[in-house]
């Protein structure tokens, strides 16, 4: 290789000198790194076989753990409404705080849009949940643009709800005409004579899985073949949201009754947080979560993150038939986690661990191999950390930091503390050992010793001797209200019974 560019430079440079010149500059831009950006929907930070769930199967998500660093410890800031995916996602193509990222999503520079005007070539395929005209600005191109779920036959009157039950058993994960991921409706960005626009609505009788991998496949194949431009791909899967359904044959990966209920299993959580029964997501299964129900919802789960995860490896694949691979960044994250039967939950509306923490994967071009950080940091921050690696300029809005010195060890620790919330329900902060959540319309609070408590089922909040633990977490939550533009007015709270 280094041969044939010796020699053709010798040969142009004899007869051709401008040229040699500008295909040189042609060089340069090409040299640029690309990226491929895989997200996630719900899939929580215990899904991955090689970050310790040794009942995954999860070979090419390993794959990358392997070749990079693997951030243990990256959340979500929260929801400000029940859709937290939204708020995510904002959060993630604006890189600003929660509620900055609310007020500002349709004005500010997105993440996409910054590599586009960088002279990047910008490719999407997937959920997007932050409306028409946010792809319009941030890519060139754009194929299955997918809803922000696929309901299944029936809707909440349908099989997929409130099950199983001895009533209720006749839902099949794999059963296609029950549609949900098998049907999926989406758009495409298609030019016309007046410009770039979104395409009509079509139906394709594909998995999303498999769809979006297909999409993001031809892109590569395509982009090493016609273009010297670097690359952004935005591949942002449906799965694991449910409906979670996947083929038979990763169904059976995961046995039910082989399944082991998670160490903070309730049959329901300990009060009513705001929104028990009312909550979609919560309405999947039956009240109370019974062991045999929590077991077919976590099956389903595994199986459709397994069934994500040999898409995954088909695009990998691809990236590497395409020889482009060593100049390209892959990072492998998810918009949230799920609680999936934990503390009496199945959605994402809450601020335990198993729904605020997700897996971040970063590999590629001079990162170390096998690294794992505990160091506490955003899924957010990827906007600032791509610009880094890229060597373009972060936008003045950008307000979550880069990883880069964390990635290159020039820095050990992240973010002091992590704040989250949930529409005017809960508020969280967390530290690296102790976490606080309160509950101004429930009126309860929650204290956990994270550090020995990993599971988060016993909470010191009533103990006189974490009384001063507790207004020291709360103080800091109120710096960190103000900081993410949060005005919920929290001054005026008791912490021994919070009621509005």
């Amino acid at each position: 290789m280094n041969y044939f560019k010796f020699f053709g430079i010798g040969v142009v440079a004899l007869s051709l000198m401008p040229s040699c010149k500008m295909a040189e500059k042609e060089k340069e831009k090409t040299e640029q790194p690309n990226f491929l950006f895989l997200l996630a929907d719900d899939q929580s930070y215990n899904t991955i076989n090689n970050l310790g769930n040794e009942v995954m199967k999860t070979p090419n998500l390993d794959r990358l753990v392997n070749n990079g660093i693997t951030f243990t410890y990256c959340f979500n800031q929260g929801s400000w409404s029940g859709a937290v995916c939204v708020a995510s996602r904002a959060m993630l193509i604006t890189g600003k705080y929660i509620y900055h990222a609310r007020r500002d999503v349709d004005t500010a520079q997105l993440w996409g849009e910054t590599f586009f005007n960088a002279g990047y070539k910008t490719f999407m395929t997937g959920k997007w949940h932050n409306k028409n005209h946010t792809v319009l600005k941030s890519f060139n191109e754009a194929r299955s643009i997918g809803l922000g779920m696929y309901e299944t036959k029936g809707c909440m009157q349908g099989p997929g709800y409130n099950r199983p039950t001895p009533e209720n058993n006749s839902w099949i994960p794999y059963d296609t005409s029950l549609l949900g991921h098998w049907s999926p409706r989406v758009k495409d960005i298609i030019y016309t004579a007046e410009g770039k626009k979104i395409g009509d609505t079509y139906v394709v009788n594909k998995h999303t899985s498999q769809l979006y991998a297909d999409n993001a496949i031809e892109f590569l194949e395509n982009h090493a073949a016609q273009s010297n431009k670097p690359f952004f791909m935005y591949v942002a899967f449906n799965a694991p949201h449910d409906p979670r359904q996947s083929p038979r044959e990763f169904v059976d990966m995961y046995p039910s009754e082989q399944i082991e209920l998670p160490e903070n299993y309730l049959p329901e959580h300990p009060f009513d947080q705001g929104e028990r029964y009312t909550l979609r997501d919560e309405r999947l299964g039956p009240f109370p979560r019974t062991p045999e129900a929590v077991k077919v919802h976590i099956q389903e789960y595994y199986a459709i993150i397994s069934h994500m995860d040999y898409q995954i490896g088909r695009i990998l694949d691809a990236l590497e038939k395409s020889g482009m691979a060593d100049n390209t960044y892959i990072i492998f994250s998810a918009d949230h986690g799920l609680a999936v039967g934990q503390h009496g939950l199945l959605g994402k509306q809450n601020q335990y661990d198993h729904s605020i923490r997700m897996p971040l994967i970063i590999c590629g071009p001079g990162i170390e191999e096998k690294v794992k950080s505990k160091a506490l940091v955003y899924l957010h921050n990827m906007f600032a950390t791509t610009c880094e690696l890229a060597g373009i300029p972060t936008p003045g809005t950008v307000e979550f930091k880069s990883l880069v010195p964390l990635i290159t060890g020039k820095e050990k620790e992240g973010y002091e503390t992590i704040y989250g919330s949930y529409r005017s329900f809960q508020r969280m902060v967390r530290t690296k050992d102790y976490k606080l959540i309160i509950y101004p319309v429930a009126g309860e609070t929650q204290l956990f010793n994270i550090k020995n408590d990993p599971w988060e089922t016993n909470n010191l909040a009533g103990k006189p001797e974490y009384q001063e633990k507790v207004g020291e977490l709360f103080e800091k939550l109120q710096v960190l209200q103000k900081e993410v533009g949060d005005t919920l007015d929290l001054s005026d709270y008791n912490l021994n019974s919070l009621k509005i």
